[in-house]
């Protein structure tokens, strides 16, 4: 088989693992920090509590925390009977693909280039084998770089981008960075999401704004979409994370994982 050929080979894997999925949902931030993992992880998590089958995406090349975060970090690829690597399952009916099961070594540094990382995360679409999905998550790093243009390039008709940012200004600052790269490459803005959107005390039930409030409103309000959800800051978010136990999936009764699930529903709705 020549190059020409390898060539159109993966190209229709690509096509085929696409044609797969009914939904492809990136989710983005202008800047690093601001839990969008976290967001990435519980709302895969709870569109899967839904019924519907849900993949994740890890194309933060250079620090993978999805793995770790859905309790498959050590856990190696396999091959299936077609002797082409598989996302992994993390629960029934939800498949998670990161570099980080690619890696001996946890430890190990990736330091790539723009033309390897574009390179990996179409062997993501090409190589590997997906099932049949209602829902693809894709986690980008921060910024508005090669990666998340890799991917909406490669998966060429992405359903949404779904923003996600903390209430500080600076925050939202760079998260308007965001916002205009979406539009500029033609992708639709299905909301914003503001983490850590508030304390409230698990003793009084006080609420305490401690990044400011109303920044995401006002954002919001200026591009022209809607506010999915503001997740208060709790601390079993940052427990069930690194546990690698979903925090909607295990404190499905705690205000936060109440509003992830809600932003799961608008997101059904949005995709019917």
């Amino acid at each position: 088989m020549n190059q020409s050929e390898e060539q159109q080979k993966k190209e229709l894997q690509r096509m085929e693992n696409l044609q797969k999925i009914k939904n492809k949902i990136i989710v983005m931030s202008g800047k690093g920090g601001v839990g969008k993992s976290t967001v990435t992880v519980n709302l895969a998590y709870a569109l899967a509590l839904q019924g519907v089958k849900v993949g994740i995406v890890d194309v933060d090349i250079h620090g993978p925390s999805i793995a770790k975060m859905t309790g498959i970090e050590g856990k190696q690829i396999t091959l299936n009977e077609h002797e082409r690597p598989e996302p992994i399952q993390a629960v029934n009916n939800l498949y998670v693909l990161s570099i980080a099961s690619m890696l001996e070594n946890p430890d190990e540094a990736i330091i790539w280039r723009g033309p390897m990382k574009m390179g990996v995360i179409q062997q993501f679409f090409e190589d590997f084998e997906w099932p049949e999905l209602d829902y693809l998550v894709v986690d980008c790093p921060p910024g508005t770089g090669d990666e998340p243009l890799s991917v909406i390039q490669t998966i060429n008709d992405v359903t949404g981008a779904v923003i996600v940012t903390t209430p500080q200004d600076v925050a939202l600052l760079d998260v308007r960075k965001s916002i205009d790269f979406v539009k500029k490459i033609h992708t639709p803005l299905m909301g914003i999401v503001e983490n850590m959107s508030g304390f409230v005390c698990p003793h009084c039930g006080e609420r305490v704004d401690i990044f400011k409030s109303g920044g995401a409103d006002k954002l919001a309000a200026d591009a022209g979409c809607e506010i999915l959800g503001r997740i208060p800051i709790e601390p079993d978010i940052v427990s069930s994370g690194d546990d690698g136990k979903p925090f909607v999936y295990f404190c499905g009764q705690k205000q936060s994982a109440k509003e992830f699930n809600a932003i799961a529903e608008k997101i059904i709705n949005k995709t019917k």
